[in-house]
């Protein structure tokens, strides 16, 4: 293996490692035979056979209450959709079979299931394939929701998934299925699995930001830029959406004093309001300049690339604006 990965080749490997230590799980849906429209089940049929890499029709439906009656007679699905948008053709099973059923049951009806997929922003797709979904979700009881940026969290927080006694929603992001990162020790270890909480990406004095998914990438950027100001800049990569590491957040915004949410789903009920919220509610009297939340325009996103772009954060737009609210 090279030196550097993918983190469609990541999740390939962390799948593959899964499949391999317990001959419960299994992956299911359109094309999973055949690779996947990202090639993140690439070659897993020709290891594990068709009985345990299932292609479906296109009946995210159907698949989806199968996959859920297997858990609950004990194997463990991951269900792959081709986009998590799809899963909403699927969500009164993802919501009222799945996520209510141990609650219901008083405790007796466990059911260990991935629903895993790209979710929110991609280039070019229009509105129907960049809605995100990790608020739809995450507000939910019941369900696990996690919201990857690096290959660490790709592979540990899979594996972690898979091995969740109860129905994990994994959110991967299509535009950085190419990105590639080290491969390090970490990702070599078939015993790597990790928590569902936040990682601090860079210690700061100065200023908070916390990205989920893709707009870590941005926040990261952004730390950079501020260095040249002399803005020192800790960057949190939020990892989960539910359960939500408020506690990591408050220990840096207890820091620093100054919060800035990157958020590529729309501001309203998003979760940079909850994390607005929750740190309003507990550091109020602590903050030095008011919460900010720079998050998506409150439209479907357009197909024309022109108008894309001026909906999405981007890391001039977060810089500026930190800049001209923050420290003026």
């Amino acid at each position: 293996m090279s030196d550097e990965i993918t983190i469609a080749e990541i999740l390939n490997l962390a799948l593959k490692e899964e499949l391999e230590r317990d001959n419960k799980v299994f992956i299911i849906g359109e094309e999973v035979a055949n690779g996947g429209a990202y090639k993140v089940t690439k070659n897993l049929k020709a290891i594990f056979g068709e009985d345990r890499i299932v292609n479906t029709p296109i009946c995210e439906y159907g698949f989806t209450g199968l996959s859920i009656g297997a858990a609950f007679g004990g194997l463990k699905p991951v269900v792959d959709f081709m986009t998590m948008n799809f899963s909403l053709q699927a969500i009164d099973h993802i919501i009222n079979s799945s996520a209510k059923s141990l609650y219901m049951s008083g405790g007796l009806k466990k059911n260990s299931i991935v629903f895993r997929g790209p979710n929110g922003f991609a280039y070019g797709v229009g509105a129907q394939h960049t809605h995100d979904l990790s608020v739809m979700y995450g507000s939910v009881p019941g369900l696990k929701v996690v919201a990857p940026f690096s290959a660490e969290d790709h592979k540990g927080c899979l594996k972690k998934a898979i091995r969740d006694p109860n129905p994990v929603v994994f959110l991967e992001n299509e535009v950085l299925y190419t990105e590639k990162f080290n491969f390090t020790e970490t990702l070599a270890d078939k015993n790597y699995l990790q928590e569902f909480k936040a990682v601090i990406e860079n210690t700061g004095d100065d200023i908070t930001l916390v990205g989920v998914s893709i707009s870590v990438k941005i926040c990261l950027e952004v730390s950079e830029m501020l260095k040249k100001e002399n803005i020192s800049a800790e960057v949190i990569n939020l990892v989960s959406i539910r359960p939500l590491d408020v506690e990591c957040v408050l220990k840096s915004v207890e820091k620093t004093k100054r919060l800035v949410i990157v958020d590529f789903n729309w501001k309203t009920f998003s979760v940079a309001s909850e994390i607005s919220a929750c740190v309003n509610e507990k550091l109020f009297r602590v903050l030095k300049s008011p919460v900010q939340r720079i998050c998506a325009k409150e439209i479907p996103t357009p197909y024309a690339k022109n108008l894309e772009e001026l909906m999405y954060p981007t890391k001039e737009k977060v810089f500026q604006k930190i800049l001209r609210s923050m420290f003026n």
